[in-house]
């Protein structure tokens, strides 16, 4: 699979993921691609209501943890984090279905949200990701106001999203895969098909004779 595909409207990848913290703009960029490409997109948040609906909090506790623990919402900034990590990785077996079976049957997707991992994608491969970082909390609340005005300034959740925001962009950075600022937001759709498209082949080097990376 290369470049060829883009040329008849087709992404490279199978699985986009589009990742970072609330209030980075994911939802808005994920279905600007999504429509370029003519592909679906897949929330988290989907995911999550589902396994809610279907398991009760022994099985989950930590995908339960907002419900059963709503207080714990109003503890310091760095301990909502931990939780938020903490869920990630619970959600993480159910995320990854999800992309296996995109991957399995061929169908472009685009999965976007604030507890997917960077672990997924492979530079160049079926499975491409990108996230988002905003590390300025004044920008993080203009954000969430200009969303969600009825709320008022969101200043102490803003705080939670820049803090894992760093978290998720550190991980990701580790990973390969690529973090990018969501300002300015008009070129920020392009700036993401370019992030996660391969590198052109290199015309001296051998042709490869294996399957799709």
């Amino acid at each position: 699979m290369n470049g060829a595909d883009e040329v008849r409207g087709l992404p490279e990848w199978r699985v986009l993921v589009v990742g970072g913290a609330s209030g980075m703009g994911k939802t808005g960029v994920g279905r600007a691609v999504a429509r370029r490409y003519g592909v679906p997109v897949v929330e988290v948040d989907d995911i999550v209501e589902a396994l809610l609906a279907v398991t009760l909090p022994e099985h989950l506790p930590e995908v339960h943890f907002w419900r059963t623990h709503p207080e714990a919402a109003r503890q310091a900034p760095e301990s909502v984090v931990e939780r938020q990590i903490a869920i990630a990785g619970a959600l993480a077996p159910a995320v990854e279905a999800v992309v296996a079976n995109h991957v399995d049957t061929g169908t472009p997707v685009i999965v976007e949200g604030d507890y997917v991992l960077p672990g997924l994608a492979r530079p160049g491969g079926l499975v491409r990701a990108v996230f988002l970082h905003e590390d300025d909390e004044a920008q993080v609340t203009a954000n969430y106001l200009r969303r969600e005005p009825e709320a008022g300034p969101q200043g102490p959740r803003a705080r939670v999203s820049v803090l894992y925001g760093r978290w998720l962009a550190a991980q990701a950075r580790a990973a390969g895969v690529p973090v990018l600022a969501p300002r300015p937001w008009a070129d920020l759709a392009d700036r993401v098909v370019e992030a996660v498209r391969a590198p052109a082949a290199d015309s001296s080097a051998p042709a490869s004779t294996g399957g799709c990376p």
